[in-house]
């Protein structure tokens, strides 16, 4: 029953195998087709100008080699060149254009699809080339989401520094308000014992005009106007 199991199992993914890789090959082969109507042609220099719509045109070059047929038989198919294009146009060079109105129909408004290897390598290189981009892409929106945090902290960062400087701000100046505190305190000491002192010199002042000492306890007399008459007494 067990064996019966996995041989079930190995059979469904063997299937699924072979349907993706078909699926692949499919998707794959379809990266060069696209299809357009004649829009009007010319049969002295053999080209076609054909209106064509679909979003990978801008990998169509000038030189590019394709194949075009139309629906009524797909086993017939034309060769040519394409001559240049524009947002809703290319010109197709097919040398053997009066060969290929015998099996396809050649007239304005016709509908034809188209065939380019050419197209597909091109495609093929054009999807390296985004892979490359994308992964630039990836690289610079990391680069891009670093430098957003950065911004993004950058309001943190700045309240943080102007918090720590806030507090060495309010430090300093309770530092400063101490050191003129301090020296109010000297200023009014000094004030004090000025005052102090002042007020012991005049009490030695009024002591000294008590107990001032006279050289002499006679006095002069000056009685008269000529100071020769003076007289001590």
């Amino acid at each position: 029953m067990g064996l019966n199991r996995i041989s079930i199992l190995l059979t469904l993914f063997l299937l699924f195998v072979v349907n993706t890789a078909s699926l692949r090959a499919e998707i794959d082969d379809g990266r060069g087709n696209f299809s357009g109507r004649i829009s009007r042609f010319n049969r002295e220099i053999n080209t076609l100008k054909i209106k064509v719509d679909f979003a990978n045109l801008k990998y169509l070059n000038s030189r590019d080699r394709l194949e075009f047929w139309d629906e009524r038989n797909t086993s017939q198919k034309c060769r040519g060149y394409v001559l240049g294009r524009s947002a809703d146009y290319i010109l197709v060079k097919a040398p053997d254009l009066k060969s290929c109105e015998k099996f396809l129909l050649i007239t304005a408004g016709a509908y034809l699809k188209f065939y380019s290897k050419d197209l597909e390598n091109n495609l093929e290189l054009g999807k390296d080339v985004v892979g490359l981009l994308l992964k630039k892409r990836m690289a610079i929106d990391g680069q891009m989401t670093l430098r957003q945090k950065e911004i993004d902290s950058h309001l943190e960062r700045v309240g943080a520094v102007n918090a720590r400087y806030d507090l060495l701000r309010k430090k300093l100046e309770q530092e400063w308000q101490k050191e003129l505190n301090a020296l109010e305190e000297d200023r009014v000491q000094s004030v004090r014992l000025a005052k102090d002192l002042e007020q012991r010199k005049d009490e030695i002042d009024k002591k000294l005009e008590l107990y001032k000492v006279q050289d002499e306890n006679m006095t002069l007399d000056r009685w008269s106007l000529d100071s020769r008459l003076y007289y001590k007494k």
